[in-house]
């Protein structure tokens, strides 16, 4: 630390000694960036280097990318658990299988599904640990669970033992989702926030995509041996990162967290700017633990943690029931009975390359393109490949029944396709990063197990009820079904998604407890909302 930072601190120590517990260092933080006199915005928020010490404000860019993979690795996991059951099915339904289950059954629905019963239940339990244990002791807490899910189902000699590991990887998955994105998005600079908290969809969709190929090639317990390598790696690694620097921060450790921010931004970044608004920021809101019922009650039960959630409830009710796990789950099923000709588990493995190759981009065109084009774009097209898919079923049901020629069996592949290439554009990314934004810091932890625990229930629904709806309303009156409430919600999302790309934390949690309207989409009567552009290098909470 250089002769400059050590005056500066002596300076906050012997001068300032009462900030840390009540005053701020910082003037007060407008929402719209502006001192209170109505002048220019602060100029120390939009530079990218100290004139005083002459080094960068710009975080090293590797560090905060190592620690967010790290992070994030257990969604790794997340994404194999989601395509095990693709796999694993059609070996079991086969005549020598070991553990013989028949199409259509019970047992197939509850293999399907059984994670998505765990999941719930660990994202509900990880909100209360980050906020308890802190982000990093939770994150390496989840990887246990997952761990011996996997190892039940690799030495499991009845259907029991599949159920009981499929739990617990479903458990794990769980656990490890809000924790991933809220360690990633407190230690990321707002430039790099959404990109880096987008990883989580990258590591589900290459889960998804190393279980299809597992599959295509393995037996499906070996397929779980080689699984639960991931859970293993991912907690050994994480030792290595230091806690998140607001987590520190909000339980009275200064020091700490400025040891920890400066691991985070690199030595040659001057963290003395980040630091004091991120004390600023603890004032102004007088974030502190929160230990009773009451007081947690009462912070869930305000307008900036209730609307956010409430938004977020109703973007995983339609992005859910728009079909897109039933895709996932069901996929070697589904590409069979759509009449396509293409080998059912090589569509299941270019699907997820393709898969694979959209998250990436979705996660680039999130820092270039914001949250609600991202969305609209998935909830248009996934809602007429939807209609596309179950349309054409539809027809191959008639052409069938009437023993006539089966026609262009490309268009169901290509309606699949184009599905899982705009659901992941926007649905597979959009609310899990909007998950490490909307909330506010004091609650983030238990309401981002809440929002992740209720996004998880609605994948529990959507994959045990599917079955019963092909079987009552015929498969492609389901996708049709699916594809109608993706297209009814796009109605939701123009009129009530805001845009958080580019916001700070601060200015989000402004909006959602009415201080501003910065966020606000289109314009308001009487009033055209102050749009902010957060440079490269910006440095707030």
């Amino acid at each position: 630390m250089t002769n400059t930072m050590a005056e500066q601190n002596g300076d906050i120590e012997n001068s300032e000694k009462s900030s840390l517990v009540g005053s701020t260092i910082l003037p007060k933080i407008q929402s719209t960036n502006q001192l209170e006199d109505g002048k220019s915005p602060l100029p120390s928020n939009t530079v990218h280097n100290d004139p005083e010490s002459g080094r960068n404000v710009n975080g090293s860019v590797v560090k905060q990318v190592l620690a967010a993979v790290v992070a994030q690795l257990g969604t790794i996991n997340t994404g194999m658990t989601f395509g095990f059951s693709a796999i694993a099915l059609p070996q079991l339904q086969e005549p020598n299988s070991t553990i013989p289950i028949v199409e259509g059954s019970s047992e197939e629905s509850w293999i399907a599904s059984m994670s998505s019963i765990g999941t719930p239940i660990g994202c509900l339990v990880s909100g209360y640990m980050m906020d308890v244990l802190g982000r990093k002791r939770s994150l390496i807490i989840t990887e246990i669970p997952a761990l011996l899910g996997w190892v039940l189902i690799a030495f499991a000699t009845n259907i029991h033992m599949i159920y009981a590991g499929r739990f617990f990887v479903g458990l794990g998955s769980g656990m490890v989702g809000a924790p991933a994105r809220v360690y990633t998005g407190e230690v990321a600079q707002p430039h790099l926030r959404g990109m880096l908290t987008a990883f989580a969809s990258i590591g589900v969709s290459t889960g998804v995509l190393i279980e299809y190929a597992l599959g295509s090639a393995l037996t499906w317990n070996t397929c779980a041996a080689i699984s639960g390598i991931l859970p293993l790696a991912a907690l050994l690694l994480m030792f290595l990162f230091p806690e998140t620097p607001s987590y520190l921060m909000s339980r009275s450790r200064p020091e700490k967290a400025r040891k920890a921010l400066q691991q985070f931004r690199g030595s040659t970044c001057n963290i003395n700017q980040e630091m004091e608004t991120l004390i600023n920021f603890s004032n102004k809101n007088n974030i502190k633990r929160l230990t009773g019922l009451r007081e947690i009650t009462s912070a869930l039960l305000k307008p900036n943690a209730l609307k956010p959630f409430t938004l977020l409830f109703l973007y995983f009710l339609i992005y859910q029931w728009s079909g897109t796990n039933v895709i996932t789950f069901y996929a070697v099923e589904i590409f069979q009975d759509s009449g396509a000709t293409l080998n059912k588990y090589l569509a299941a493995v270019i699907l997820g390359i393709v898969r694979l190759a959209s998250t990436i981009a979705a996660c680039i065109l999130c820092r270039r393109c914001g949250r609600r084009p991202l969305t609209m774009v998935s909830s248009v097209g996934c809602g007429l490949s939807m209609v596309g898919l179950g349309g054409y079923m539809w027809l191959k049901t008639y052409w069938v029944t009437n023993s006539l020629p089966i026609l262009a069996t490309w268009f169901p592949v290509v309606c699949i396709f184009s599905y899982t290439i705009t659901c992941t554009l926007g649905f597979l990314v959009i609310p899990w990063v909007m998950i490490g934004e909307v909330y506010p810091v004091q609650v983030r932890g238990i309401i981002g197990g809440l929002t992740t625990m209720t996004a998880h229930l609605f994948i529990f629904t959507v994959v045990k009820t599917y079955p019963f709806l092909a079987s009552a309303i015929t498969r492609h009156g389901t996708f049709i079904l699916y594809g109608c409430i993706s297209l009814f919600g796009t109605i939701f999302f123009y009129l009530c998604l805001p845009e958080t790309k580019g916001k700070t934390l601060q200015e989000i949690e402004d909006y959602f407890s009415g201080r501003n309207s910065n966020l606000k989409t289109g314009s308001i009567k009487g009033h055209k909302p102050k749009v902010l552009e957060v440079k490269k290098g910006q440095i707030l909470p």
